[in-house]
């Protein structure tokens, strides 16, 4: 049934809204929320949350109550819901995804969701999503996408975890393989599948460890950048791919994790380097290596720094603000104005509602910056996140690495995506990270 349609036929109202208490993937509480609606749809959606969290993010709200989950229970965020959010919901269309998410604003009141909480916002907003695309029996990525959205993005995935995703010594929290030469999305699942499994071999063999960290990529005992870029060239050789042609490479170092008075400490904790010091790092990890793309480079409000750093990469490489520009599209457009960075991460749990979210995206587009759809390092089986890439054309997604279901479910919901639109499927490879018209 199409958004046309319903004016003769009735439209589908939110009759209830559920909130409960779930956990995450680190084993931590998170919100989950049901929305109903009086076409009979009842769907769910499951709030992630970061360990490596800007400043600028909305607010995740946590009980703060030591007698439970070391005071990480959101017991609050569900009341929120229960009991303020859903009942003013009622009775709304639940196609009306912009209605809903201003009440829902106004409801909380406050510029960074304080009130009632980011996780209790976003979980009633993608639940609502999910229930328009239910009562109209289409698809989550075509219900806020529309007719054309074709487009599957290119996987960033995490598979050497470092930083605050693992306990091994590197400081840089993500080094990533980009099959960018895959010719679909399924046909790139594989080839990182398969990489993946060939970095563990490669490690087994040295005799280091094969656990996985948060995000599912392994976490080895390494202390240098090089060492690491070194076994992402070897595993993806060992795996039959050329490196750089069909399989490239990008890292987010969240170098706000070791940025401390002014200074940063990618290496050992008692060397110091300067903004300038770091560019030059990352233009001879370039150089280097097949380096598509650097995310978080500097620090979330270093502007300075990533001025320059945008000067020295961004003709070359995708520079990518997480922390930086939070999904904000306040920040964004500072970056906007100051030509700064060339790219933003896109994490909805950052902003609170689906619509700003969406927003941020638009801004991003019209401006010229590409868009890269992201979970967070504490996650849930929820795959929103894989029709969102979908439904705004974003053409890139990191989700993880080729391990952990709460990774992998979002690949699989890629690849169902993927046979559903059949021909009509659009796989962008390296053009996703083509030069921009504004550099």
């Amino acid at each position: 049934m199409s958004l046309e349609s319903l004016r003769g036929a009735g439209r589908p109202l939110i009759e209830g809204v559920h909130a409960r208490e779930v956990l995450d993937s680190r084993g931590n509480p998170t919100v989950a929320v049901t929305v109903a609606t009086s076409f009979g749809a009842v769907e769910e959606a499951m709030v992630p949350s970061g360990a490596s969290t800007g400043a600028f993010e909305a607010v995740e709200l946590r009980d703060d109550d030591g007698a439970r989950y070391q005071g990480k229970g959101v017991r609050k965020a569900v009341a929120a819901v229960n009991d303020i959010l859903g009942p003013a919901l009622e009775g709304l269309d639940v196609t009306n995804q912009r209605e809903v998410d201003e009440k829902l604003i106004a409801l909380d009141g406050s510029p960074n969701k304080a009130a009632l909480g980011a996780n209790a916002l976003l979980g009633v907003s993608i639940a609502t999503a999910r229930a328009a695309a239910a009562s109209l029996n289409v698809s989550l990525f075509r219900f806020l996408g529309g007719p054309t959205a074709s487009t599957l993005p290119v996987p960033m995935m995490n598979v050497i975890n470092g930083g605050k995703h693992a306990q091994g010594g590197l400081q840089f929290q993500e080094c990533m393989i980009v099959p960018l030469g895959a010719p679909s999305v399924s046909e790139a699942v594989r080839y990182g599948s398969e990489t993946f499994h060939a970095l563990g071999r490669l490690l087994h063999d040295a005799g280091q460890p094969t656990l996985v960290g948060d995000e599912g990529g392994y976490a080895p005992r390494l202390d240098t950048l090089d060492q690491a870029l070194q076994l992402l060239c070897k595993a993806i050789e060992a795996a039959g791919y050329k490196v750089g042609t069909e399989i490239a490479i990008a890292l987010d170092p969240a170098a706000t994790e070791f940025f401390q008075d002014g200074k940063y400490y990618p290496g050992a904790k008692d060397k110091a380097v300067t903004a300038d010091q770091m560019v030059a790092v990352y233009k001879d990890v370039v150089a280097r290596y097949p380096v598509v793309s650097i995310e978080d480079g500097l620090s979330e409000d270093d502007w300075d720094g990533w001025s320059k750093l945008t000067a020295a990469l961004g003709d070359k490489t995708q520079i990518v603000g997480d922390d930086l520009f939070v999904t904000n599209a306040k920040r964004l457009q500072r970056g906007i104005d100051g030509g700064i960075a060339n790219a933003i991460l896109i994490k909805p749990n950052q902003i609170g509602t689906l619509t700003e979210t969406l927003d941020v995206v638009e801004l991003a587009h019209q401006a010229g910056y590409r868009c890269v759809l992201s979970h967070r390092s504490g996650e849930t089986g929820d795959t929103t996140i894989a029709d969102l890439a979908v439904a705004t054309g974003a053409g890139q997604i990191k989700t993880g690495s080729l391990s952990r279901s709460d990774r992998i479910e979002k690949y699989n919901r890629l690849m169902a995506i993927e046979e559903e639109l059949g021909e009509a499927a659009r796989y962008p490879g390296r053009d996703a990270f083509a030069a921009l018209s504004r550099v």
